[in-house]
C-alpha cells in the first residue's frame, strides 16, 4: 500500500510540473525538456556502460550542441547535421583507437543519441510550432493524452477483460484486449479534450489513436531493452516509478509522432 502512494504522489506531482512546463512553455519547458534528455540518455549509455567510454562521452556533447542549436539558432532543419557530424565523431574515434571499442558500442552510443534527446526534444518543438489558429499548448499535452492516457485505458481495461497476451515472453501482463482499450480509452480523452477547447475533435481523437498505437510499441521497446540487459528500472529518480526512460518511453515515440501528425493535419 506504501509503494502504491509513493507512486501515486509521484506521478502527480510529475504531472504537475509537465502541466505546468507546457502552459509557461519557452524557456521553462525547454529547460525541462533538456534536463529530461541529458537524464534519460545517461540511463540509457549506463545500460550498456558507456558513459564514461568515448563513444558516449562525445554523445553527451553533442546533446548539448544539439540543444543549443534547436534553441539559439533555430536549427531544428539541421538535425539531419548533427547525427551526421556526430556519427562522423563515432567512426574517427573507432578508427583511431581500434580496437579499443567494439563495433556494437559505436551502434549502441548513436542509437541512444537519436533514440533518447533527438526524439524526446519533439516535446519542446511541438510546444513551439507555429501552428495558425491553434493554440500550440493545446496540441503539446495531446503527447501525454496518447502516451500516458494509453497507458491507463490499457491497465484497466487489462485488469477488467485481458484474456490474450499481446507479448507473452517480452510482457506477459499486457494484453490485446488492453491494447486496443488503450487505444480506444487515448482516441475517447483525445477527443473529449478537443471539444473542451474548442479543437478539431475528430482530427485531435485520430491523433490520440495513432500516438497510442506507437506508444505501446515506445512502451515495450524499452521494456526489452532492460529484459536484454537484465535490468529492473533505468534508474531511482522517479520514486515507485525508475528512471526517466521508465517513465517516459512511450513519451519517446510518441512526441516526434505527435509532432509530424501536427504539422501535417493542423498546420
Amino acid at each position: 500500500m506504501k509503494a502504491f502512494f509513493v507512486r501515486l504522489i509521484s506521478g502527480i506531482v510529475l504531472l504537475a510540473i509537465i502541466i505546468a512546463a507546457g502552459i509557461l512553455g519557452g524557456d521553462v519547458l525547454y529547460a525541462l525538456t533538456l534536463a529530461i534528455s541529458l537524464i534519460g540518455y545517461e540511463e540509457f549509455l549506463k545500460v550498456f556502460q558507456l558513459q564514461r567510454k568515448a563513444p558516449g562521452v562525445w554523445g553527451m556533447v553533442f546533446l548539448a550542441f544539439y540543444y543549443v542549436g534547436l534553441r539559439q539558432w533555430d536549427l531544428d532543419e539541421f538535425a539531419l547535421f548533427f547525427l551526421i557530424a556526430y556519427l562522423l565523431i563515432l567512426m574517427a574515434v573507432y578508427v583511431f583507437t581500434f580496437p579499443k571499442y567494439k563495433t556494437e558500442e559505436i551502434a549502441e552510443a548513436f542509437l541512444g543519441f537519436v533514440y533518447v534527446p533527438v526524439m524526446l526534444s519533439f516535446i519542446w518543438q511541438t510546444r513551439m510550432l507555429p501552428i495558425e489558429g491553434e493554440s500550440t499548448s493545446l496540441i503539446y499535452f495531446l503527447i501525454f493524452i496518447c502516451s500516458w492516457g494509453c497507458d491507463t485505458c490499457a491497465y484497466a481495461v487489462g485488469m477488467l477483460i485481458g484474456k490474450h497476451k499481446l507479448a507473452p515472453v517480452l510482457s506477459p501482463k499486457k494484453s490485446i484486449e488492453g491494447a486496443v482499450g488503450g487505444v480506444a480509452g487515448a482516441a475517447l480523452i483525445g477527443f473529449l479534450y478537443a471539444g473542451f477547447f474548442s479543437l478539431d475533435q475528430p482530427e485531435c481523437a485520430l491523433l490520440c489513436a495513432i500516438g497510442a498505437v506507437v506508444s505501446q510499441v515506445g512502451d515495450l521497446a524499452a521494456s526489452a531493452i532492460k529484459r536484454n540487459h537484465g535490468i529492473k528500472d533505468y534508474g531511482r529518480l522517479i520514486p515507485g516509478h525508475g528512471g526517466i526512460l521508465d517513465r517516459f518511453d512511450s513519451v519517446i515515440v510518441t512526441a516526434p509522432i505527435i509532432y509530424i501528425l501536427a504539422v501535417i493535419f493542423l498546420k
